[in-house]
């Protein structure tokens, strides 16, 4: 609940990729109290030492024994007096914050192929090639879904999307997706994602991924644009590299050598 302090003393929202680099971290560290109670109290109800006891897959074991204890168990035994270790006190609630001690920044390179029909304007994206560093990957189908999901979006912010209004009357002539252009999947290719491992200064050794996709799509795309187009003597060209733009740009250049 990002600034209700009713709720949660600390706290800055989900900016800068902060979800699981600091709030996951705080996480880690109020989760890995919450064990080692759970675990004094597991050791209570199997009748042995804390230091005997193992956590895993939502159990507490006694370390090469079959004899174990639930999680939900050992909750419930935590708000039941007469089965608590002498001097603990009910419930497995506590408290845990991170501060980082300094950034860990993501990094990461995008490649791609295209190629433009001279005689239409239209563009086709061939390949995709993206290579990330971001730290340890808690959950690999997430982020490469996350990371699907951003390309798309900068892709189309380079590619397919531009808001075009009456010189006249500046009323908007795209006012809907059916006179829109966001990219569509027949307009994507299937995206290749190779990750990369480094360390970095939280307990996880997770890095943000947030934006990754949609700040390296744009200038991957314009880039191999620009490659294509520099042929013709064009040296620079603006987003959106829509058809009709493309095809101005070529024609007005294919002129240009003619004269």
């Amino acid at each position: 609940m990002q600034g209700d302090t009713d709720r949660i003393a600390k706290g800055h929202g989900t900016g800068g990729s902060a979800s699981l680099p600091i709030a996951g971290a705080a996480l880690d560290a109020v989760t890995t109290k919450v064990i080692a109670r759970a675990q004094g109290i597991a050791a209570h109800l199997l009748e042995t030492a804390a230091a005997d006891i193992e956590f895993a897959e939502g159990w507490f074991t006694v370390a090469g024994t079959d004899r174990r204890v639930s999680f939900a168990e050992v909750a419930r035994a935590a708000h039941d007096p007469e089965r608590l270790p002498q001097g603990t006190g009910p419930g497995l609630s506590d408290i845990g914050a991170f501060k980082p001690s300094g950034p860990g920044f993501p990094n990461g390179c995008h490649v791609c192929e295209v190629e433009i029909d001279a005689e239409t304007g239209r563009l086709v994206i061939g390949q995709y090639v993206l290579v990330h560093d971001f730290g340890r990957i808690l959950n690999p189908l997430l982020l490469e879904g996350q990371l699907h999901g951003g390309v798309a979006m900068g892709l189309g912010q380079a590619g397919f999307e531009r808001v075009v209004f009456d010189p006249e009357t500046a009323q908007p002539l795209a006012a809907s997706f059916m006179d829109y252009g966001p990219p569509r999947a027949d307009e994507l290719p299937f995206f290749r994602f190779i990750a990369t491992t480094t360390p970095t200064a939280n307990p996880l050794g997770v890095k943000g991924c947030g934006e990754a996709g949609a700040t390296g799509s744009p200038p991957a795309l314009m880039n191999a644009i620009a490659d294509a187009l520099s042929p013709l003597g064009i040296r620079h060209f603006d987003m959106p590299a829509t058809p009709e733009r493309l095809w101005r740009a070529i024609h007005s250049a294919t002129r240009a050598a003619a004269e």
